[in-house]
């Protein structure tokens, strides 16, 4: 599942989790594509996609893995992240 935060778009929450944007609307009973809002719970149907991101200027470790709903600790682990209060601009994660 992925919650929707504010300033997302199906087509990008889509494109994050390799998927389109008719199998998330289908999946989660949406009309309007263009409707959805921040707190919306979606169903993220069977993406084959590896998950990445990469790091913002002013990203958390913890506040990426809220986005993605999973937690510091798998992010570190996954990443071979010692410190994980020590990331920065451009390094891309495994989700």
């Amino acid at each position: 599942t992925y919650t929707v935060q504010p300033g997302d778009t199906l087509w990008g929450i889509a494109e994050r989790y390799g998927t389109t944007v008719s199998a998330l609307a289908a999946a989660n009973g949406i009309r309007n594509p263009s409707l959805i809002y921040p707190g919306q719970v979606l169903r993220i149907p069977g993406g084959t996609a590896e998950r990445t991101y990469t790091v913002q200027p002013g990203d958390t470790l913890w506040g990426i893995a809220e986005r993605y709903g999973t937690t510091v600790s798998a992010l570190a682990a996954a990443n071979g992240i010692r410190n994980p209060d020590l990331i920065y601009p451009g390094q891309v994660l495994r989700i």
